[in-house]
C-alpha cells in the first residue's frame, strides 16, 4: 500500500507557541523571566524542548550544550536535563492552547485516504504527548500509525521509527514518502531510502530548499497531486 508519513510539530500543525510558553513556564520557575520569543524563536521550539533550553540557557550565559556556567549547582546540559521533565509537564498542561493544524491539512489526509493511500505519523515528540495532542484537536483516527520519540530506542534521524511507523499503518517502505519541516526529517528519509517533501509554511519558509528534498510542499492542497506523482499508482 503507498503511504504517506507525516512530522507532526512544524509540519501538520503549529505547536511552536504552546512549546515556547512551556519552556518560558520553565525559566520563570527559575527566577528568570521569558527568555523565548514565540515568533522569533519557532524554528527552536520545532527542534523540540531541548533545544529550546539549550537557547534560554546559554542566553544566560550559561551554556547548554558543552559545559557552561552554574544554574543550582549544576550548568550545560545538566541543567537542560534537570529541566526537561519539568517542561514536559507544563507542555502537557497547556498542549493545545494556542496550537492550530496547518491550513488544508486534515482535507487533504482525507483525500489520501479516499485515494487509497495509508497515512501515519512519525514525530519526535514523546509519543503519550503526540496522541494527546492529536486527540485533542481531533485528528487522531486519521492516522493509522504513530510512533513518537520514546516509542522504539532511537528517534529520528535514525531511520527506524520511519519504518516502524511504515509498517503499522500496513504499508511498504518502497512505496512511502515522508511529509516534514526540518533537516531532521530530510535526515530521516535519506536514511531510509524514500523521498521527503518539506514544508515551506514553517518558520524557514522556502529555506527548506537548501536541503535538496524530492519535492517542496507549498500548501496541503497540492499534497494528493504531489503523492500520486512520487509514488505513483496503484
Amino acid at each position: 500500500m503507498r503511504t504517506v508519513i507525516f512530522d507532526l510539530d512544524g509540519t501538520l500543525a503549529d505547536t511552536s507557541a504552546d512549546l515556547i510558553d512551556a519552556a518560558n513556564a520553565c525559566f520563570r520557575a527559575l527566577g528568570h523571566g521569558d527568555l523565548l520569543d514565540p515568533a522569533a524563536d519557532a524554528l527552536t521550539a520545532f527542534h523540540g524542548g531541548r533545544a529550546m533550553l539549550r537557547l534560554g540557557f546559554a542566553r544566560l550565559g550559561q551554556g547548554g550544550g558543552q559545559g557552561g556556567g552554574q544554574e543550582g549547582g549544576q550548568g550545560g546540559e545538566a541543567a537542560v536535563d534537570r529541566e526537561y521533565l519539568r517542561l514536559l509537564a507544563f507542555y502537557e498542561e497547556g498542549i493545545a492552547r494556542q496550537t492550530t493544524l496547518y491550513p488544508g491539512a486534515v482535507a487533504a489526509v482525507t483525500a489520501l485516504n479516499a485515494a487509497g493511500f495509508a497515512t501515519g505519523i512519525c514525530t519526535n515528540k514523546p509519543e503519550r504527548l503526540a496522541a494527546i495532542l492529536l486527540d485533542r484537536l481531533g485528528v487522531r483516527q486519521h492516522f493509522a500509525s504513530l510512533v513518537g520519540a520514546d516509542t522504539l530506542p532511537v528517534r529520528k534521524p535514525d531511520p527506524a521509527p520511519y519504518r516502524a511507523s511504515v509498517t503499522r499503518a500496513g504499508g511498504v517502505l518502497s512505496r512511502s514518502m515522508l511529509v516534514g519541516d526540518t533537516e531532521t526529517d530530510r535526515r530521516t528519509a535519506a536514511a531510509a531510502g524514500v523521498p521527503v517533501a518539506l514544508v515551506t509554511f514553517g518558520p524557514e519558509g522556502r529555506g527548506v530548499a537548501r536541503l535538496a528534498p524530492e519535492a517542496l510542499l507549498d500548501r496541503f492542497d497540492d499534497l494528493p497531486a504531489l503523492a500520486e506523482s512520487v509514488l505513483g499508482k496503484p
